[in-house]
């Protein structure tokens, strides 16, 4: 089975911004600290699901799981919004990650 791609999550919500045009905001530069706050929304939610519910219970209960997984989801929409909005491409996002993981694992 072959992984999920950036590439294919960022023409996934490019599909979404196209289709909601007209009711959502523009994917623009300005509108990246709006999605910012959007995401940071998304993840305060799973944090309350796990401070709500416990690490292993979050994890095991089937209803929780599947709860906390839907919510990582719209994390990444929203993240992947602020990528399309500041036009970053899974290149580009690609070649930071690797620099950055390779300084890090210099670190110490």
């Amino acid at each position: 089975m072959n992984g999920f791609s950036i590439r294919e999550m960022l023409t996934m919500q490019q599909t979404l911004q196209e289709k909601y045009s007209d009711k959502w905001e523009t994917i623009c530069p300005e509108a990246g600290k709006h999605k910012l706050l959007w995401m940071i929304g998304e993840i305060g939610e799973v944090v309350d699901i796990i401070k709500k519910n416990g690490e292993n219970e979050s994890l095991e209960d089937g209803g929780l799981r599947k709860h906390l997984v839907e919510e990582m989801a719209d994390v990444l929409m929203y993240y992947n919004d602020v990528l399309l909005c500041y036009g970053i491409s899974d290149e580009e996002l690609k070649e930071a990650y690797i620099s950055k993981f390779e300084k890090n694992m210099k670190r110490w």
